[in-house]
This record gives structure tokens, C-alpha cells and sequence, in this order.
């Protein structure tokens, strides 16, 4: 019977667990789907009580698959910023409140105003955003003053599940250095953040490091889950981070970077320090590896391309269109997209921006305007690489993501990125390196990413005035 370790992603549509070797073989594979609610316009939250029916479906799913081999211990990942309030004896308060909600604009401008932006930078590595848990914490203090004193500790998603596998609640630097209340140098809470918004510390789990053993499953759970009791459980990281860690991304190599062209568009640029970008245009996190990493978003990446998709051509594929678009010129003759559909992280930080259209003429055809919001979402990207190269020693980057199958597009962002992009033959995802940090943390490297084609950049002088036109908009 061969070792395997298990890797488990608490994903916002749905719980993903893999099950890997010791050569880094995925042997299986089960995924369990859960609701999202949004009970008025711009709010999203989930019950965490869906999230471990999914986590016991999928658990119980693969651990049926595995009879022929060992289970060495169960790592975590998951969505990131999500606010899971608990009471003394450790039962969900009300739902909890997602990465994505934007109902906390007035808890923002509080934090800002009471610890100053520049310190939020300073020591966190950003300023306060909508989407992090200390804002939905102080919006709850605000609006829901019952469900907060009732508050005793609050959880990101993924310890929420391992709370449930081991009865011990703790968090880890990747996921809580994305709370608005974490101090990047000594990686513990922060203090004076919390006392200038006059919140108890003590809200918040012990950290430990991301390839910790936090605790073993407890009986109770193995009876609802399928998993050996005593099973030791590793802490994991955030979904980014842990991604990232899955594809090789470390400190050892801050040449390397990726690139995922998924819904949205994120560029990942490994540190060795903590280094925040001075105006906090970029998100700076702590690395599951124990270093730091830069995060730039672009929130409607290929997004932007279905929501064209959807919206008006319905009935023809994402092939069709992109090759529709390739015979336009570069430059789309004229037509400039800003893929704001969803606001924007990078470099903006601004919720509200919306997205248009500009340079339409007579003359604009289907194909300019297809090409045109490739072109807006890979100048989108430059933007955030513009803000992020002056921090890091990126050389190149992997490329993840739906985005990254469509050979011309990905040849449009290299080009003017100019930077080199590399395919990996082989990349699963979250849970996979959730599955890598659980091998760490049974005293295992595992390393299997392999770059199969390497695109280089071509001459983008075709680009430029179209970038110029982009960014003076």
C-alpha cells in the first residue's frame, strides 16, 4: 500500500479534495458542490454548515476510492478574507461573510480614518479593503450588535473546517495576512490596529505556520468524514498561496511568478521580505512557503470575455470569437475596453469603477470590439505588472487559469507584458498544494511541476499606442 496525503480546498462554488502521491501523483479526485447566498445586491455569504456537509460528502467520496492505499494526513486551503463568527462554545453566529461581499464600503472608511492608510500599508501590506475580515468584523459591531457580542472567535473558511476535523482553532499567515488586522514582520495580529478600532485580539486563533501539524480528526468527525481518526491535519494556506505553492512558487526563486487568467486575473510574485508598494496599489501576503508574495488582481479577467460571450453572442464559442478576433488588427482598430465590469483591485482599489467601450466608429467591426476586450484585459495586466516590477525580480511566469488555453491570447499578454510565459504540463490547482503542504508538514518535499512550451515575447511596438490610449483613459 502506497503513502498518500490528502489536500482539501473549501472553494466559494464548492469543497475539491485530492488525494496525492509521493511523486506527486494525483491517485484521486472528489468535489462536493454548495450554495452561495446573496441576500441583497452586493451581498454574499454561505452557511458553514454547508461547507462541511460538501467537506464530508467529498471526504467520504475519496477516502471510498483509497482502499488501496495509506493516508498520511490531510492538508487545507480555501477561499480567502471570509468571516466566520463563532460563539463561546464554538457554534456559527450568523453566515458567514465572503471574499467577495462589498457591503463594509462605511467599515472601510472607519478603519482608514482611525489607523491612517499609510499605517494599514505599512504594516499589513495594504490598506482596507471591502472584501477583508477585519471590515466585515467592525460592519457586524455596526449593524448586527447582537450577532457581535454574541462573537467569540472568528474563523476564516478553512479553519472552520479543520476547527470541525480537530476541535482546535487556529489560523496561519497566508490566509491571515489577508484580514487587514496582521503584522506582516512579527506574523501575529496586530495590536495597534485592533486597539485603534478598540477590538479584542483575542477574537482571533492562534497562528501557526502553513506545513504545522494543527491537530489529528477527532472521532466524531471521522464517523461524518471517512478519514482515519488521528489523522493528523496540516494548516494550509489560502487558496493563492496555496496554488502558488502547488506550482513550485517559493522564495528560493523570485524569478519565477505566475500568471492565472481565470474569472479574474492574477499576477503572483514571490519575496523574500516583506516589500508593500508604497500607495498600496498591490496586495502583499504572507507565502505558505514562510516568505511574502505580491498579489495583483485584475477582478473581470477572462470574465470580461464571457460576460461578452453571454451577453451577446450567446450561441458561439469562446473559440469562435477568439479567432474572430484575430483578424483584427492590433490595436482594434481603434477600440479601447476597460474590463471594470466588477470594479477593481490592482491598480485602483476601487470598488465602484465600471467598465465601457471607447473609439467606437462606423467603422468598428465585430472583431475590433471582441479584440478589444482581450486587449483591455491584457493591458489591465500590464498595469499591475507596472506596479509590481519596481518590488520583485520577476523573470518570468506560469500561466494558469481558462484564459491560458487560447495560444493567441496568451501570445497578446506576453508580448505586452513583455515577459516570457511558461506552460506547465501539470497543474491541479488549490487542493494540490494543500496535498504538497501536507506532505511537508510529515517532514516530505514534493516538487513535480513540470514547464512544458515556453512562450516568448514578441516585438509589442504594434501595442504601444493602443497602451498609451489604455492607460491615458
Amino acid at each position: 500500500m502506497s503513502d498518500v496525503a490528502l489536500g482539501l480546498d473549501v472553494g466559494t462554488s464548492g469543497v475539491r479534495v485530492l488525494a496525492v502521491d509521493s511523486d506527486g501523483e494525483v491517485m484521486a479526485e472528489a468535489t462536493s458542490s454548495h450554495p452561495l447566498l446573496t441576500p441583497q445586491p452586493g451581498w454574499t455569504e454561505q452557511n458553514p454548515a454547508d461547507w462541511w456537509r460538501s467537506s464530508c460528502t467529498a471526504l467520504t467520496d475519496i477516502t471510498a476510492k483509497l482502499t488501496n492505499h495509506t493516508i498520511i494526513a490531510l492538508g487545507m486551503a480555501g477561499q480567502m478574507h471570509g468571516m466566520t463568527p463563532l460563539d463561546n462554545q464554538g457554534n456559527v453566529v450568523r453566515p458567514a461573510i465572503l471574499w467577495n461581499d462589498q457591503r463594509t464600503g462605511a467599515a472601510v472608511d472607519t478603519i482608514t480614518a482611525r489607523v491612517g492608510r499609510q499605517t494599514l500599508i505599512d504594516r499589513g501590506g495594504n490598506p482596507a479593503i471591502t472584501g477583508f475580515q477585519l471590515p466585515k468584523l467592525v460592519w457586524l459591531r455596526e449593524h448586527e450588535p447582537e450577532a457581535f457580542a454574541n462573537t467569540k472567535h472568528v474563523l476564516f473558511p478553512k479553519d472552520f473546517i479543520t476547527y470541525k476535523l480537530t476541535g482546535e482553532m487556529v489560523a496561519e499567515p497566508a490566509d491571515a495576512s489577508g484580514s487587514n488586522c496582521f503584522h506582516l514582520a512579527s506574523k501575529q495580529w496586530d495590536d495597534e490596529v485592533l486597539g485603534a478600532l478598540e477590538i479584542d485580539v483575542n477574537l482571533f486563533p492562534q497562528v501557526v505556520a502553513s506545513h504545522d501539524v494543527v491537530g489529528k480528526v477527532s472521532a466524531r468527525a471521522a464517523q461524518e468524514t471517512g478519514l482515519p481518526e488521528g489523522l493528523p491535519v496540516i494548516a494550509g494556506a489560502g487558496d493563492n498561496a496555496s496554488a502558488a505553492f502547488g506550482l513550485g512558487l517559493s522564495k528560493d526563486n523570485l524569478a519565477r511568478g505566475s500568471l492565472s487568467l481565470g474569472t479574474s486575473g492574477v499576477i503572483f510574485a514571490p519575496l523574500e521580505t516583506a516589500t508593500p508598494d508604497p500607495d498600496g496599489r498591490v496586495h502583499l501576503f504572507c507565502h505558505a512557503d514562510g516568505g511574502y508574495n505580491l498579489l495583483g488582481v485584475t477582478l473581470a479577467a477572462a470574465g470580461s470575455f464571457q460576460w461578452y460571450r453571454d451577453t451577446f453572442y450567446p450561441e458561439r464559442s469562446f473559440n469562435e470569437l477568439t479567432k474572430l478576433a484575430e483578424t483584427s488588427q492590433a490595436g482594434a482598430n481603434g477600440v479601447t475596453f476597460k474590463p471594470y465590469l466588477a470594479g477593481e483591485r490592482t491598480p485602483h482599489m476601487n470598488p465602484d469603477l465600471r467598465g465601457s467601450w471607447t473609439g467606437l466608429s462606423l467603422a468598428t467591426t465585430q472583431a475590433d470590439v471582441v479584440r478589444s476586450v482581450l486587449e483591455g484585459v491584457t493591458f489591465s495586466l500590464r498595469d499591475t505588472l507596472d506596479v509590481i516590477t519596481p518590488l520583485a525580480s520577476l523573470q518570468e511566469l506560469l500561466t494558469t487559469g481558462g484564459g491560458s488555453t487560447s495560444s493567441f491570447w496568451l501570445q497578446m499578454v506576453s508580448d505586452v507584458l513583455a515577459m516570457p510565459l511558461l506552460q506547465p504540463t501539470f497543474n491541479q490547482g488549490v487542493a494540490y498544494g494543500a496535498a504538497l503542504l501536507a506532505f511537508w508538514g510529515q517532514g516530505q518535499q514534493v516538487q513535480p511541476v513540470v514547464i512544458g512550451e515556453t512562450l516568448e515575447p514578441h516585438d509589442a511596438t504594434d501595442y504601444a499606442d493602443a497602451l498609451i490610449r489604455y492607460q491615458g483613459l
